[in-house]
């Protein structure tokens, strides 16, 4: 099959690599109608995730259908159409018992694409099916669906419910791309006061706008400053980091309240100064993490009942096999005005081309 192998920081490769196959009685192997490309992955490219093996298969989030399984699967069975979550549960460890799928001690956690062979690909081998796979509707798109594999438990979990959220707060987002989006989009589920996006683009800012944010300001235009005369100098009761840079993370501390909470979502590939010597004083509440997925089956069902907004949230849909291209894209998202990319396999990609028209980047995009 032809999968993206990763090389070394800063080389991907799209090329021929032995089929996966059912190695344990748990396993299934699905064919990857739908995948897509996260920040995550561009910060393995960067060198920020040495625990990436050279000849990996990258990426984590996909839909697609089983072709084989292993005979202890219980849940799913060849020809059902699956979500496969980022994360991977062994189902029985003391973390996994408690919902914290992120933490799995049996082999699971974050594999995919990051210690074993990830969905971008034609095929993959997914571990622990019965915990690790979601049954879809089939009125659910997989274009929206992929979204769910990581970008909205990602935003809710680590962001929304790590912060807080609650009825009448003040919150702050800063990053507007896909995972700011839907932190933007499920803090709306809580009735807070209002939602302050922050980002360096105004079209980003635009697309914050049309997912919930109630206030837009450029990064460059002083957030600190909106905020404060936001809450009558308080400060925000919630600020979500979903960036990743020293300046970023300083700035939600420097913009919550006493006694809030930040949420730190971004992936971190430097050193971030804690000033301790302001914030000790001011009774905050610090939370980072990896997603857990344990909201998922929750936001699948919002999801099909049109409770949460997907729609404009990718912006590029590309053939698998020009999944370079898209990588491209999706990197150079502030001169490509990208949000979330889409990689369809070849027979997905073609009966769906009558929708789709040519970029100038050669690709595909949404009509």
């Amino acid at each position: 099959m032809k999968a993206l192998v990763f090389h070394e920081p800063g080389r991907a490769v799209w090329e021929t690599v032995a089929d996966p196959d059912v190695h344990d009685s748990q396993d299934v192997v699905v064919r990857v109608d739908t995948t897509t490309v996260c920040g995550t992955d561009l910060h393995i490219l960067n060198g920020d995730v040495p625990g990436v093996q050279p000849g990996t298969v990258l990426g984590h989030e996909a839909v697609g259908e089983v072709v084989e399984a292993g005979r202890d699967v219980r849940t799913v069975r060849p020809g059902d159409r699956v979500l496969i979550s980022c994360i991977t549960a062994c189902g029985r460890c003391g973390y996994c018992r408690e919902g914290s799928y992120g933490q799995c001690r049996g082999g699971g956690g974050w594999i995919l694409g990051h210690r074993i062979d990830g969905t971008q690909a034609e095929y993959v081998r997914v571990p622990f099916a019965d915990h690790s796979l979601h049954l879809l509707q089939g009125g659910i798109d997989s274009q929206d669906a992929v979204l769910f594999a990581d970008i909205f438990p990602t935003g809710y979990e680590v962001g929304v419910l790590n912060g807080q959220v609650r009825p009448g707060d003040t919150v702050v987002v800063v990053g507007a791309g896909p995972v700011g989006l839907a932190a933007i989009a499920t803090a709306r589920l809580y009735s807070p006061d209002r939602v302050v996006a922050v980002d360096l683009t105004p079209e980003r800012l635009e697309s914050a706008g049309r997912f919930g944010a109630d206030a837009k300001v450029l990064a460059s235009d002083r957030p600190e400053q909106l905020v404060d005369d936001l809450t009558r100098g308080l400060g925000a009761d919630v600020t979500i980091e979903a960036v990743g840079a020293p300046e970023t993370f300083e700035m939600c501390t420097r913009m919550v309240r006493p006694g809030g909470h930040v949420a730190n979502v971004g992936v971190h590939g430097k050193p971030v100064a804690l000033h301790l010597e302001e914030l000790w004083i001011k009774d905050l509440t610090i939370r980072m993490g990896l997603v857990d997925t344990s909201s998922t089956p929750m936001l699948l069902s919002m999801l099909a009942a049109g409770r949460l907004p997907t729609a404009s949230m990718v912006t590029h849909v590309f053939e698998l096999g020009a999944v370079e291209e898209a990588y491209e894209v999706f990197a150079g998202a502030a001169g490509t005005g990208a949000l979330k990319v889409a990689l369809k396999g070849e027979q997905v990609y073609r009966a769906d081309s009558s929708s789709l028209v040519t970029t100038a980047g050669g690709g595909a995009r949404q009509g």
